[in-house]
């Protein structure tokens, strides 16, 4: 048997594929995961309307962590049951892996506006939670109150699906105030040919739908990966980005004000109420704000969508939104010898994402067609993702080879202490079964549906 062991914190797409990538070097690692299920952004961030596709990945998950070189902990969080440094220098891993990926939101940047969370307010990571949990019966979270008119800050794929998310909801809600029963899964079909087939429109309704705004042009939205290094690749790359909203907005029905930026909060009685935008331009690639073309725009409900970055953990070195990883090393913490960040963690050059020969971009013909194949889209990520980690995993697998492995007394030591964290938290030790047991009621149960996707 491989004498070393390595430690994993993060059990979703990274983490996963980095145990997988042991395993198949007959290298045995212990998979700390902070909740109760290792799913991550496929769970609580991809929309619940993708629901065949969130099933296979979970099941691709899965296979990776019933295997019986890895262990799995649940409900161990780095800075709050479990040491960071404690972990690196006392329990005796022969590397750590920090597959934690990308869970902040990237601050809306308005003085004093985080006050008005739940006011008013969301950011995107606990509006997409919300949105795929709060059908289940035994949901405990807050309960947002969704309004039409709303603004949502961002720009990219997952600023739209708020926006459908949005959308489908108010307007289900407007056609059963009607007598018209709907699910979320005729909807995301084409909210357009719901109301069509009803004879009905948005304004028959009383809904205005609610807004995109984007602080470039249209053409500037980052829909579409392909390459720009050429001006016939660039005008290329904004014909399907421009492609890729306009079918966003007719099957949809949101609005869409580019060359805008939020700049000041509308507050009333203590809620958010709105926003004050500024008009901008784009000059030789940069965006110029418009003196005096300040406008308040009122709204319900203001969702920040514009990214998501990496979590501060206490301990671990940041540069920016970051992880810090030492200059042309393939994504070893800085200050630390055999710490390693993957996945969402680390971009730049400590990632060496580049050497991926399959999956470098999302395809154009997948980007063109995001709503009709949005699975397609989606799917080709987690690949790209599972490509760069298995690329990373590949490269530090042979350093670790290298490195000195747990003694016996460390090793007795490593697996009392997972041993303690796996019974505080109540799991068993079969992987699957615990799974199995905790896997969230979905909608399509709820309403007597086949999965859909």
């Amino acid at each position: 048997m491989n004498p070393h062991v390595v430690a994993i914190f993060g059990g979703a797409v990274s983490g996963a594929e980095a145990s997988h990538q042991l395993s198949q070097r007959g290298i045995r690692s212990v998979v700390f995961e902070q909740n109760a299920l290792p799913y991550g952004k496929i769970e609580d961030g991809l929309p619940k309307w993708h629901a065949k596709l969130r099933d296979k990945e979970e099941a691709n998950i899965d296979s990776k962590l019933a295997d019986p070189q890895v262990t799995f902990v649940p409900y161990a969080k780095l800075g709050l049951n479990v040491d960071f440094q404690d972990v690196v220098k006392n329990w005796g891993f022969s590397a750590v892996f920090l597959a934690t990926g990308a869970w902040r939101d990237r601050p809306l940047g308005i003085e004093g506006i985080d006050e008005y969370l739940g006011k008013g307010l969301y950011y995107q990571n606990p509006f997409m939670h919300w949105y795929n949990h709060f059908h289940e019966p035994s949901f405990q979270g807050e309960k947002i109150a969704l309004a039409d008119g709303a603004l949502v800050i961002g720009g990219g794929l997952a600023s739209i699906d708020i926006c459908k998310a949005l959308m489908m909801e108010t307007v289900m809600t407007a056609l059963a105030e009607r007598g018209i029963q709907t699910t979320m899964f005729d909807l995301e079909r084409g909210i357009g040919k719901v109301l069509e087939m009803h004879s009905l429109s948005l304004a028959d309704l009383g809904l205005k739908g609610c807004t995109l705004v984007y602080r470039r042009r249209v053409k500037d939205m980052p829909l579409f990966p392909g390459d720009t290094d050429t001006p016939e690749k660039l005008a290329k790359a904004e014909t399907v980005r421009e492609k890729v909203l306009l079918n966003a907005q007719s099957k949809f029905l949101f609005n869409v004000l580019p060359c805008h930026i939020p700049v000041d909060k509308i507050v009333e009685d203590g809620k958010l109420v709105g926003l004050v935008l500024r008009e901008t331009k784009v000059e030789d690639g940069k965006v110029i704000e418009v003196p005096g073309a300040d406008r308040a725009y009122p709204a319900p409900l203001v969702v920040s969508s514009i990214g998501s970055v990496s979590e501060r953990l206490p301990g671990v070195p940041m540069k920016g939104y970051l992880m810090e990883v030492e200059g042309e090393e393939c994504c070893r913490l800085k200050g630390f010898e055999n710490v390693f960040a993957v996945g969402n963690a680390v971009t730049g050059r400590g990632n060496i994402k580049e050497s991926v020969e399959h999956g470098k971009s999302i395809s154009e013909s997948i980007a063109e067609g995001y709503l009709a194949n949005p699975d397609g889209s989606v799917r080709a990520q987690f690949r790209e993702k599972e490509d760069s980690v298995s690329v990373n995993v590949a490269a530090l697998a042979e350093r670790i080879g290298h490195m000195k492995p747990p003694s016996d007394e460390q090793l007795q030591r490593i697996f009392d202490r997972v041993k303690s964290l796996q019974a505080a938290a109540g799991y068993g030790g079969e992987y699957q079964t615990w799974a199995d047991a905790n896997r969230p009621v979905r909608l399509e149960q709820v309403l007597g549906l086949e999965a859909h996707g």
